[in-house]
């Protein structure tokens, strides 16, 4: 795998973002509807955490969004090409990084069905249900806690 970088979005990759989104392969066929006209707004990077993952040529290739208050995963997206190479690893090995920084306990995540495995494999347990919300989610979806480790403790000085 290429070098990735972690930056932090700013409102001009909001159109970017999207387009990861929309052109995400998950998202065919009977999961469409959750995705079809969804737009990432430069208001909502600017609001909420929201980092990019940046290959050596300056292309995306993937990017979450940590919302702080509730806490949760809010979108995680990896481009089609990229899967299968530790971006995904990256991005949520970040995510928690985020989240013990900004002194979280868990961080809450609606998963896609078809991604609760990936989630499970980075440390999520599965703490129940989320029902449909038709028309646009018309399937139950996996939710899931990723607990946030507290930093050990400083050593003590030595006298």
């Amino acid at each position: 795998m290429q070098s990735i970088t972690i930056r932090r979005a700013v409102a001009q990759d909001a159109e970017r973002l999207t387009s990861l989104i929309q052109q995400s392969g998950a998202y065919r066929g009977r999961y469409a509807s959750i995705v079809s006209g969804y737009r990432l707004t430069p208001e909502y990077v600017m609001r909420h955490r929201v980092f990019a993952a940046v290959d050596t040529t300056g292309r995306t290739v993937g990017f979450y969004s940590l919302v702080l208050d509730p806490p949760e995963l809010d979108l995680a997206f990896v481009a089609d090409d990229a899967q299968g190479l530790g971006v995904g690893r990256l991005l949520i090995g970040h995510m928690i990084g985020q989240a013990a920084e900004a002194g979280l306990a868990g961080v809450r995540v609606v998963s896609h069905p078809p991604a609760e495995r990936f989630y499970r494999r980075m440390g999520a347990e599965r703490v129940g249900t989320v029902a449909p919300i038709p028309p646009k989610v018309s399937w139950e979806r996996p939710e899931l806690r990723f607990t946030v480790p507290r930093e050990a403790p400083a050593a003590p000085a030595a006298p």
